[in-house]
């Protein structure tokens, strides 16, 4: 009779502890689903600036064509229905990279610097990446305990089962990896 019992305390202990690993994975995964969400309402902000930024860009800017073409064919692909989540980071890291480029390029433009409708073009997109890049920030750290509870003993035998795989982080541009030239900076 006390074998039965200790089976069933048994068998009510595993069923616990597979329940808790188990609510922990899909809590971890629907809280990087929501931070992805809300990296979502800045990006389409930030969709929504892009072409009135290439519009008064292009006025000013005819030898930029190709940085204009490629952040309107990057938007473009990100903004359709079927790119993979992985799909999305990569082209958001794409396109933050061009958009780099172009603010750089556009130095080389005073009229263009001096355009009123630039200026508050520029200013709405620098708040608008400020707060991409908290939200980066956030998916990143929601990215990472979520991978690390799919890789760590014993969640990873519940992941498993669930089929749940890593998640892709946002990752800094090559470009802004690179050392920045001081001496460039004060010859401009």
């Amino acid at each position: 009779m006390w074998i039965w019992v200790a089976i069933g305390v048994g068998i009510a202990i595993v069923f616990v502890i597979l329940a808790s690993l188990y609510n922990t994975l899909v809590g971890l995964k629907n809280r990087v689903e929501n931070v992805l969400a809300s990296v979502d309402v800045l990006l389409k902000k930030r969709y929504d600036l892009i072409p009135e930024l290439v519009s008064t860009v292009k006025t000013y800017m005819q030898y930029e064509q190709k940085t204009l073409t490629n952040i309107a064919a990057i938007r473009s692909r990100a903004v359709s229905s079927n790119v993979t989540q992985e799909g999305r980071v990569e082209l958001e890291n794409r396109l933050s990279e061009e958009l780099g480029n172009l603010l750089v390029a556009v130095e080389a433009y005073p009229d263009l610097k001096a355009n009123q409708n630039f200026l508050e073009l520029q200013k709405s997109l620098n708040e608008i990446e400020e707060q991409l890049s908290a939200a980066r920030r956030f998916y990143n750290t929601s990215v990472t305990n979520y991978n690390n509870a799919i890789e760590m003993f014993p969640t990873n035998l519940v992941a498993a089962i669930m089929n749940y795989h890593r998640k892709k982080l946002f990752e800094t541009p090559v470009s802004e990896q690179q050392k920045v030239n001081v001496g460039n900076l004060f010859n401009q």
